[in-house]
């Protein structure tokens, strides 16, 4: 289970306490919402079933699933997934009897993000007169407070010319604010949607928005307001695969095979694919039997989207596991086939003066069978409650520490968030893989930009290949020289 610490800037009062998203709260969705692909599920009397096969499997595939007492959902034959409905008790012995047919699974709803948040609330940004001002970054609101693009030299790769235009990412997570003033005109619209059923992309319960956030350390834009993202001119699409943090293993494969190439989708024909897929969630548990067959379809999920030229970057997870140890653990889709894994950093004291940026967090998940790379996640581990002040904000010591950026629905659009996790190591990764793709005008296949993501690292930890940090911390600056 992922657990985030959040810290909410909102209002003009500061409440310390701990919260619970509430999965029954109303959802919420910010105005000029676009209502997002929905995707039908099961009855209660029948269940969902990914099945994974192979190349081979017969060109009637469709029709031997129905005799087996299916429902075919959705086929994709490049990826060799299916998703299934029956209400036959067996219909997976059956399915599997099918040449071709490598895995059955039943459906499960997991939780991917946790729920528990720890939550302050406290101001907003105002806008300012000027908008895009002379420079880049430092006429940003909180810039002072951001000490996570300066750990990875964005700024300087910003004075290069690095913005990640043109590039397009897709934040798979929950509802995302694209109204709000640090995202509004940056998120593809038209091209995001949902695969949970009843929800537009940009609906999710009240208060903190993890998708925003995340997509805001992504892609925050230049506009002497709020924050600013590592890749500032790249597009945000909207792929809701979860709801109060809570998903389906089917949600979320199909959100990824709807990022890699959207064609398929009605409506959609004319967005193209992504060049980046971020999912800062996952899920940390021990497999059972049939659970196995749910890795196998997501597996097949991630590939396709690798051979369709979309790299894809995922939180490492934060149970703070020794995952070379935990060999009957699996952290997905941090593991999953294709995938980079981003383990997390935070300072300790970044409020007093401290620059220690490239300190592993405390709660990091790690290994060398993981970790790719890593990135700035935040920590919380000073003590005590005293105050310190970097301008224009007021807070507890500590929180500095956090990754500051974007996280709130509507109606609220001007709302920032502290937040520690590796969720937010991973889209700092994501930025910086966008303004490699930007710099060789999207031409590199992942395997490159990978290959130069390692290359351009700063090489911490032993040297080479490291459990803590993989291949390096990631420097934006090197990675567009």
């Amino acid at each position: 289970m992922r657990l985030n610490r959040v810290l909410c800037w909102s209002g003009s009062l500061l409440l310390v306490g701990l919260t619970a998203c509430q999965p029954d709260s109303a959802p919420t969705s910010p105005s000029g919402s676009r209502t997002g692909l929905s995707v039908n599920k099961a009855s209660e009397q029948s269940a969902t079933y990914l099945i994974s096969f192979a190349g081979t499997a017969p060109a009637d595939l469709e029709a031997r699933l129905q005799r087996a007492g299916g429902r075919v959902k959705r086929i994709s034959r490049d990826a060799g997934v299916a998703s299934v409905v029956s209400d036959a008790p067996d219909f997976a012995q059956q399915a599997r009897t099918i040449p071709g047919v490598e895995g059955v699974g039943k459906d499960r709803v997991i939780r991917w993000v946790d729920p528990n948040l720890r939550v302050r609330q406290g101001p907003n940004a105002s806008a300012r007169s000027t908008i895009g001002g002379a420079s880049i970054g430092d006429n940003e609101t909180f810039f002072g407070v951001q000490w996570a693009p300066k750990a990875i030299h964005a700024p300087e790769a910003w004075d290069a010319g690095a913005r990640g235009t043109g590039v397009r990412v897709a934040v798979l997570d929950g509802g995302l604010n694209n109204t709000h003033i640090d995202l509004n005109g940056s998120v593809d619209v038209a091209c995001s949607a949902s695969m949970v059923e009843g929800f537009d992309f940009n609906q999710d319960v009240p208060g903190f928005s993890h998708a925003t956030h995340v997509a805001g350390i992504v892609a925050a834009r230049d506009n002497s307001i709020g924050t600013i993202g590592i890749a500032p001119g790249a597009t945000i699409i909207g792929v809701k695969v979860l709801q109060a943090g809570s998903g389906s293993f089917e949600d979320v494969i199909e959100g990824i095979l709807y990022a890699a190439n959207p064609a398929n989708t009605p409506g959609k024909e004319g967005c193209g694919r992504a060049d980046i897929i971020n999912m800062s969630l996952g899920a940390t548990f021990i497999p059972e039997k049939e659970d196995m067959e749910l890795l196998k379809a997501l597996d097949r999920a991630t590939t396709y989207a690798d051979k369709q030229g979309v790299v894809v970057i995922a939180s490492a997870g934060n149970d703070g596991l020794n995952l070379d140890q935990a060999k009957n653990v699996v952290e997905i889709p941090a593991q999953s086939a294709r995938v980079l894994a981003i383990s997390a950093t935070g300072p300790i004291g970044f409020a007093l003066g401290a620059t220690n940026f490239s300190r592993l967090a405390s709660y990091t998940n790690f290994g060398k069978s993981i970790v790719e790379l890593a990135a700035p996640g935040g920590d919380g581990v000073l003590p005590g409650e005293d105050l310190c002040t970097i301008a224009p904000i007021v807070a507890p010591c500590f929180v500095f520490d956090f990754v500051l950026s974007l996280g709130t629905l509507a109606p609220d659009n001007t709302g920032y968030f502290f937040a520690a996790g590796t969720s937010m190591a991973a889209p700092a990764a994501a930025g910086v893989a966008a303004l490699i793709i930007e710099k060789h005008g999207g031409s590199l296949k992942p395997a490159q930009v990978e290959a130069a993501l390692r290359q351009s690292a700063d090489d911490l930890g032993k040297p080479g290949n490291d459990p803590f940090y993989g291949h390096g911390f990631v420097n934006a600056l090197r990675a567009v020289q």
